[in-house]
Order: C-alpha cells, then structure tokens, then sequence
C-alpha cells in the first residue's frame, strides 16, 4: 500500500506492519494532532481530513484479510462547537463524533440519536449535545478484542446502555 510521507502515515504504516505479523498486538494508538482549530478552521481542518480520510482508506487496503480481526477506532477527547467564533474558528464544545471501523460485520451503519443543527436543538452557546456515551461505542470493541475483560472494572461506574 502506498502511505502519505507524514508522521500520520507513517504511524500507520507502522501499525499494519504490526498487525500483519501477527505479533499478538492488542492495542496501537495513533495521533493525529492540529484538530484545536480556535482561529481560521477552514484552512486548519481541511488538511487533517485529508491526512485522516486517506490514511485509513489506506491501512484498511493494506490489511486486507487482516481487518476481519482489526478495529480502528477514531476519537477525540472533546467536540467542537457549532457556531463559529469571531476569529473563524470554533471552541471546544460538548457533543462530539466517533468512527470505528473493522469487517467484522457490522460496518456501514451510523449509530446516533442525531439531534440536527436548528438552535432549538443546541445546548448552550452553540454545543451539540451528547446524545451516545463513547463507553457504549467501545464496550463492544472491547468485548470482541478482550472477552475475558471486566467491563465494570474498565468503565466503573458506568450503566452501559444498547446502541
């Protein structure tokens, strides 16, 4: 497969070749930064959507057969306002957005109780609220990668719920 020459892509690379021989790896993070887009978002995010977009059409090439054990899983630690600020940028904000992926049979479908754009829908000054507990999106990654695992103790205090 042909990676991007940046830092990303190369982590990428990386991680398949992990991956494909079959070391036993159980987790692999990866960081993509320059996502804190406060001043000119336009110019700022494109980018990084591109360096994302490609990167995972990439490894998802690249490990082939291999998917069928593998999720990625793509997050961030906080979301991103709606309204933009007076710099063209946005703040951070409540509601965010998650992308897992894998060949395990259940891709393709979006799992949100989507709320919209129009204010009456937005918390605060310009939030989208939290409508899916990223705990319920990665429970069941985990549970698939780690069946022996203690839910309780990995999300304590947490009621999971069905998504």
């Amino acid at each position: 497969a042909q990676y991007g020459g940046d830092r990303f892509s190369t982590d990428l690379r990386l991680a398949a070749q992990l991956i494909k021989a079959r070391l036993g790896v159980e987790a692999i993070t990866i960081d993509l930064g320059g996502w804190d887009t406060h001043i000119s978002q336009g110019p700022a995010i494109t980018p990084n959507i591109t360096r994302l977009s490609n990167g995972l059409a990439t490894i998802r090439r690249d490990l082939g057969a291999e998917m069928k054990n593998t999720t990625v899983v793509v997050m961030s630690e906080f979301g991103r306002r709606v309204t933009e600020n007076s710099v063209l940028g946005t703040d951070h904000g409540r509601g965010g957005v998650m992308f897992v992926m894998g060949q395990d049979g259940s891709e393709g479908h979006t799992i949100a109780n989507w709320p919209g754009l129009a204010n009456e829908h937005l918390v605060g000054p310009g939030d989208l609220p939290v409508t899916t507990n990223y705990r319920d999106v990665l429970r069941p990654v985990l549970t698939r990668h780690a069946p022996d695992a203690d839910m309780a103790k990995v999300f304590p205090d947490h009621r999971p719920e069905a998504i």
